[in-house]
């Protein structure tokens, strides 16, 4: 079943532009921290594994990927 919520190490894609910071949507970082109900700090790194950007983000500025099959509900 899919979740509708955020964890620790979470995968997730940017749904808006953070020009400020030069990433676009659709970039992809991971959760490494909670701040806040439905605010998370998320670590952005190249294909090296090295961080290029590290901000907190709503929930609202954020979609989780799936890299497994999710059964339909």
């Amino acid at each position: 079943m899919p979740r509708d919520t955020f964890g620790m190490l979470d995968v997730v894609a940017l749904t808006e532009d953070q020009p400020e910071r030069s990433l676009v949507r659709g970039q992809v970082g991971t959760i490494v921290e909670s701040l806040a109900p439905d605010v998370f700090e998320v670590e952005f790194c190249d294909n090296d594994g090295r961080t290029y950007a590290m901000l907190a983000l709503k929930a609202s500025q954020l979609m989780l990927l799936h890299h497994e099959p999710v059964e339909a509900g």
